[in-house]
């Protein structure tokens, strides 16, 4: 059966099948967004991936986030709390768009265990972007998922430390998350905090914050709805789509003894599967955009 990879009965459901008016948007042989308009307009109609200074959230895509996580602070408080993140980070954050004189490839690369042995590291080095996500691990590890970050995507639970160069895509979930990356990178946090000053986890010049609306856009446009809330691997499979003319995808799904386990640790719970999320049907949603030959997805056997 074919995966619906937009929502009937939900706000971002508005498909035209007329072709879009608009020039070639990449140099690549083929561009993301060649071919059937609908996907076109599923990418078209995605709002904004990142909050910026300029940009209000919508009340009521604020009440779904709030559901996410049982946030239970309102609107003014977290209005506010943007106000006091956009000073400390840029208030406006770094997207490059696509342009006709440049073909953009992007690699997004899982954790999950299938990686391990697949020597695929050379080739995630060899695009413009790379985007890892949560723990995901390059030393000791490079022969397989390459030693290349330009784009991290974590939250407070899983935050790592960067490298001076990688952007932070911060994933907020509650006000709480909100506030904790206003602390980290505070210079009154750090000037009060003078032992840990050292420790900050990324330069704070290339934070992005994903825009609540984008999370709720994947979570019902790519995902009907199922699972509680996108897995951070499948937004930055989301993400890449908006920032990207070329995408492969690494390191998703279960290992090869059907675990769903990570790269770089040794899982002692063989029942560990994905949570809160629909991991079976991202999987799924993955696998029919490769078929389609929007992405390249590379299964190692």
């Amino acid at each position: 059966m074919a995966v619906a990879l937009y929502v009937h009965h939900s706000q971002y459901n508005t498909v035209s099948f007329s072709k879009p008016e608009k020039s070639r948007v990449c140099s690549c042989p083929q561009c993301l967004t060649d071919g059937d308009p609908w996907f076109w307009e599923l990418i078209n109609s995605a709002p904004q991936p990142f909050l910026s200074e300029d940009y209000e959230t919508s009340e009521d895509d604020f009440k779904w986030w709030k559901g996410v996580q049982w946030e239970k602070r309102n609107f003014t408080l977290y209005n506010a709390t943007l106000s006091k993140l956009f000073q400390v980070i840029p208030r406006v954050p770094g997207v490059v768009g696509s342009s006709p004189d440049r073909c953009r490839t992007c690699a997004v690369v899982g954790n999950s265990g299938n990686l391990n042995g697949s020597s695929y590291g050379s080739l995630i080095d060899g695009h413009d972007i790379v985007i890892r996500m949560n723990r995901g691990l390059t030393k000791g590890y490079e022969e397989d998922v390459g030693k290349k970050t330009t784009h991290h995507v974590m939250y407070p639970q899983s935050a790592m430390r960067l490298d001076n160069s990688s952007r932070l895509v911060f994933v907020p979930f509650n006000i709480y998350d909100l506030q904790w990356i206003i602390n980290l990178f505070s210079s009154l946090f750090h000037l009060e905090n003078r032992a840990k000053s050292s420790n900050r986890i990324a330069n704070k010049d290339l934070v992005m914050i994903l825009n609540p609306a984008f999370m709720r856009y994947v979570h019902e446009a790519w995902l009907d709805k199922k699972g509680r809330y996108p897995s951070t691997g499948f937004i930055a499979v989301a993400l890449s789509m908006q920032m990207c003319d070329e995408i492969n995808v690494f390191g998703f799904g279960a290992d090869r003894d059907g675990n769903w386990n990570h790269y770089f640790e040794q899982i002692k719970n063989k029942k560990l599967r994905t949570g809160p999320h629909a991991g079976n049907h991202e999987y799924t949603i993955i696998e029919e955009l490769h078929n389609k030959e929007k992405i390249q997805f590379f299964v190692p056997q």
